[in-house]
């Protein structure tokens, strides 16, 4: 018989310590537990847990048990009453609900008092056309093209190469 611990089917073993193989089958196991110390201590384990669930005694109920069931289930809380819980040391002094909402009553009027800022409306648009003779764009080009030639030589001046 191959080893159930190798080839993960435990559940034959799990089996044997409920008592639920078949004869054939528990006598084969039995054979290999002798013969494999992990199957024997996993073995030799679940009888023991079965072996404690067989002798254990639960307490009797009390008589009045589902009487006091059903009363806690009736004295279950709302959600809102969850909700309430952390707040009501602060409800509990009567005169702290009022003062707060004496304060929201005084923040809403100040924020409804005055209206946010609005930005400032654009004027009228123009469109302002410049005309521009062809001499003066070939000048402004030509001192592009000299600041651009003044910029590289400082550059290469700033980071003499070693």
């Amino acid at each position: 018989m191959k080893c159930p611990l190798e080839t993960g089917s435990a559940e034959k073993l799990l089996a044997y310590g409920a008592r639920k193989l078949d004869a054939e089958s528990a006598v084969l196991l039995e054979q290999h537990i002798a013969s494999c110390p992990a199957c024997g201590e996993l073995a030799r384990g679940q009888r023991q847990v079965w072996e404690a669930l067989e002798a254990w005694e639960p307490r009797p109920v009390s008589a009045d048990f589902n009487r006091r069931l059903y009363q806690r289930i009736e004295q279950r809380a709302s959600w809102r009453g969850l909700l309430a819980r952390p707040f009501r040391p602060f409800l509990a002094h009567h005169g702290l609900p009022v003062a707060a909402a004496a304060c929201l009553m005084i923040v809403a009027g100040f924020l409804l008092d005055r209206p946010a800022a609005l930005p400032p409306e654009p004027g009228p648009a123009s469109a302002q056309v410049e005309s521009l003779r062809p001499e003066q764009v070939e000048r402004v080009v030509d001192d592009m093209d000299m600041l651009t030639r003044f910029s590289l030589v400082a550059r290469s001046d700033s980071n003499p190469q070693m």
